[in-house]
């Protein structure tokens, strides 16, 4: 499981001590993204954020910190310097590359200024090195000097079709190796990243995560290609979720894409829970010829062992 590192969920119990109505700002919030709602309709107060931070940054976090293991895995070899976080909301995503990478210069974007206050409170307590807070749009900003490491979670959701694609190639144009683009793991915000991914091919990017090539998605509808990832709720958590379960499954989907020479794809993906019996484990996975259903016997000890170590997500 993936948790918030202590010092910064110790730091957001310390922002909310005393206040009152987060959870019904978090009811609120969670409805206007289930509405496929953008956060400039429903953060607009201090307390917004900050009930934000307390209910949703956790699975977020989770989840980016997942793909990041994944790119680690891939390009063992790469270490940026410097992070963009775009969107960044109250900084999730680079808090979880400054974990992965410590000391990252880090830059943070959002348009929502309470937002970036929240940032600014959490940044000392991070992982991160130097700390740069700039306030501007997804589709709108431009900086002079380029980063290894760009990411983007949870924010393309909120753009109009019409506006993904000039904003994915902006994010594209100010990495210098790596893009990490994670999203709601909903039908429609794959299908969305399906189109983001040919747009980038199309502009010289390699794909290294999750796809083991970069030809279009061989799936079908209603299938879509998301992932999940569980993470431990804190007391916090689970009263602002209204939950009884010590933790939550977070879905999302995700695209990391690369400059050519930097990592290597995965020579497949298993694509659902694999299916196992005393004599045989049948994996469903995406590999670079299509869909391949796999079944492997008890008979071959080695493989079977291996397969049995597998799950939804996995490279194989």
């Amino acid at each position: 499981m993936s948790a918030l590192p202590h010092a910064l969920q110790q730091t957001v119990r310390e922002l909310t001590a005393g206040q009152h109505g987060l959870k019904e700002s978090a009811g609120r919030i969670s409805a206007h993204y289930r509405q496929l709602g953008a956060s400039r309709g429903v953060i607009g107060a201090s307390a917004d954020a900050l009930a934000y931070a307390l209910s949703r940054m956790p699975a977020t976090y989770a989840a980016v910190s997942a793909v990041l293991a994944e790119l680690r895995r891939r390009a063992p070899e790469f270490v940026p310097t410097a992070v963009l976080d775009v969107g960044a909301g109250p900084g999730t995503a680079a808090w979880a590359a400054a974990e992965t990478w410590p000391g990252l210069a880090t830059t943070l974007l959002d348009h929502n200024r309470e937002f970036l206050a929240v940032a600014q409170a959490l940044a000392p307590h991070s992982s991160a090195g130097a700390v740069d807070l700039r306030a501007g749009e997804i589709g709108a900003f431009e900086l002079a000097a380029g980063f290894g490491l760009v990411t983007c979670a949870y924010a393309l959701t909120e753009l109009a079709d019409d506006a993904l694609l000039e904003a994915a190639s902006r994010l594209w144009r100010h990495s210098d190796g790596v893009l990490v683009l994670v999203e709601p793991g909903r039908p429609r915000d794959y299908q969305r990243l399906m189109t983001i991914r040919a747009h980038l091919v199309g502009q010289g990017a390699k794909v290294l995560a999750p796809c083991p090539h970069d030809r279009a998605c061989p799936l079908e509808a209603p299938d879509w290609c998301h992932f999940t990832v569980r993470l431990n709720r804190s007391r916090d958590h689970m009263r602002m979720k209204g939950g009884t379960l010590g933790y939550e499954d977070e879905k999302y989907s995700y695209l990391v894409v690369a400059r050519p020479g930097l990592g290597e794809p995965a020579a497949g993906r298993v694509l659902r829970r694999p299916e196992e019996t005393k004599f045989s484990v049948s994996l469903r996975t995406c590999a670079p010829d299509g869909i391949e259903q796999r079944t492997v016997q008890s008979r071959d000890k080695a493989a079977f062992k291996a397969a049995r170590k597998l799950d939804w997500g996995d490279a194989v």
